[in-house]
């Protein structure tokens, strides 16, 4: 009777650590489900903001302004951060309509060319955060570099651009 009670208990006790080692890799298997859908639905989302900042550029390059300002959102803040002549930090505030107004006076014999390095995106819901060391050429040669930094917000349509800073710089860039 004993040994049939410790065989029912033995018995017992391995089903139940199947069934315990079962819901573990259940679970990690839907904790690795979860993560790669979060993934995907950021890298989409990623993507779209990249989209958003190329078609910026491609309007910013052809001197397209209608192109430019589809992907801002109206009242857009646009500062440059660099120091000046005598070395001295400096912040420089403009606006959407300044920076448009400039691309559209550049004449077309003078050939410029901002070219983005690599992207640094972060999403969260309904806002993006873009980092774009760039280097920009003027008539084919190096003129200088930077950053620029994009915040932008998704209005349930689209993603908009609605803040713009860069840094410039002619020391310690990459070409």
């Amino acid at each position: 009777m004993a040994c049939a009670l410790f065989r029912e208990k033995l018995a017992h006790n391995m089903y139940f650590r199947h069934m315990k080692a079962t819901f573990k890799h259940i679970a990690a298997l839907l904790l690795l489900g979860l993560l790669t859908f979060s993934t995907q639905a950021q890298s989409e989302q990623q993507r779209a903001v990249r989209r958003t900042i190329d078609q910026f550029f491609e309007g910013y390059h052809a001197r397209d302004t209608a192109t430019m300002l589809a992907v801002i959102r109206p009242g857009v803040v646009v500062q440059t951060v660099g120091t000046n002549l005598e070395g001295n930090p400096f912040l420089a505030t403009g606006s959407m309509d300044d920076l448009v107004k400039h691309v559209v006076r550049i004449p077309d014999s003078v050939q410029f060319r901002e070219n983005l390095l690599d992207y640094q995106i972060s999403v969260d819901g309904n806002m993006a955060n873009a980092w774009t060391p760039y280097a920009f050429y003027l008539q084919g040669a190096f003129h200088h570099c930077g950053v620029n930094s994009f915040q932008l917000f998704h209005d349930g349509k689209a993603w908009q651009i609605i803040y713009l800073i860069d840094t410039r710089r002619r020391e310690g860039c990459e070409e």
